[in-house]
């Protein structure tokens, strides 16, 4: 039930019933006690209780515990459908090789100082915060959002970080200028021929490897 809410949409206890596979009454039983651990949170609109992940930390921590699953192997070979490991969402940011690919190239651009620790916590540079505003995102509001700014968050298919936190408006700036497409009722992205131009021509960000979409 917790992955299913890891597209960051919410949905009712019926419904995450049907996904794992139990009754009705087993999963408002296991959701009152998810709630009562702070991992998952609920909205009530009218005779309907919606649930959804507590925040970004808890996506976080079910990427990580993908991996620890996965357990070591000396060739790592990804068993994920191809599309999810093209991209996808992780909780609200860009997951999958398109994410890894795009955390290292801001990287590369030195757009972040990187403190290390256990949370793997990056800071913004000038030169970050000229890219950013460049691209239009807001950076003083995003750092004002009570969370994290950003952090390397271990991504269960590629075995790598992909960009965490208050960052994920990225992925809303991709969302809204249709560089990306969310299939529906999936955590798949596609990559459309337009995001891989203009991802390449403002971030030099070559996503060739990942198929387009046929949107434009």
């Amino acid at each position: 039930m917790l992955y299913c809410l890891l597209d960051n949409r919410a949905r009712t206890s019926t419904e995450l019933a049907v996904v794992a596979e139990v009754s009705p009454s087993t999963a408002s039983i296991h959701l009152n006690r998810l709630r009562a651990e702070r991992l998952v949170t609920v909205q009530v609109q009218g005779k309907h209780r919606y649930y959804s992940l507590e925040g970004a930390e808890v996506a976080g921590l079910l990427e990580s515990l993908s991996v620890v699953a996965g357990g070591s192997r000396v060739n790592f070979a990804p068993r994920a459908p191809s599309r999810l490991r093209s991209a996808r969402t992780c909780y609200d940011h860009m997951a999958g090789r398109a994410g890894v690919l795009l955390h290292d190239r801001l990287k590369g651009l030195e757009c972040f100082s990187v403190h290390g620790g256990e949370d793997d916590s990056y800071s913004l540079t000038a030169k970050g915060a000229e890219v950013f505003e460049t691209l239009g995102i807001n950076v003083e509001a995003v750092k004002a959002q009570r969370r994290r700014f950003a952090y390397g968050c271990l991504d269960w298919s590629e075995r790598r970080s992909h960009l965490g936190g208050a960052m994920a408006a990225l992925l809303n700036l991709a969302l809204k200028r249709k560089w990306v497409n969310q299939e529906l009722d999936s955590r798949a992205l596609n990559i459309t021929r337009q995001g891989r131009r203009e991802m390449l021509g403002r971030l030099g960000l070559d996503l060739g490897s990942i198929s387009a979409s046929d949107a434009n």
